[in-house]
């Protein structure tokens, strides 16, 4: 089928500050690809060929409401939890099994982007 969408290769965030952004998805062992904390724009690469781009602007205000979110899986969603509380962030809730078969939290990014963190449930 022409056209056919084969997997998203990456998302385009916008932030204010690049350091607490690269800081805050480094807690997901997010590797630095391009740019880095002190650039206008930062490629970071997750496991098997997944990027997140980080686009400054100074500009960037927190919205005031979730724009919705993007859901990022993970081996162990209770242990990258207590990572992200150990490294001083506040998730919105603690991880619980949905019943649509994911263990899942969600949390804000230093920009406001909300992120759901999960991973499928073993049936």
């Amino acid at each position: 089928m022409p056209g056919h969408v084969d997997s998203i290769n990456a998302i385009t965030l916008v932030t204010a500050d690049m350091a607490a952004s690269v800081a805050f998805y480094g807690v997901l062992d997010a590797d630095v690809v391009f740019g880095g904390p002190q650039n206008s724009f930062t490629t970071l690469k997750f496991n098997r060929e997944q990027f997140l781009n980080l686009q400054l602007d100074s500009t960037w205000t927190r919205p005031d409401r979730v724009w919705g979110r993007f859901i990022l899986w993970v081996d162990d969603v209770d242990a990258v939890y207590d990572a992200f509380i150990a490294a001083g962030a506040s998730p919105s809730m603690a991880p619980s099994d949905a019943v649509w078969g994911e263990r899942y939290f969600h949390i804000l990014d230093p920009a406001g982007h909300e992120v759901s963190i999960a991973r499928r449930l073993d049936t």
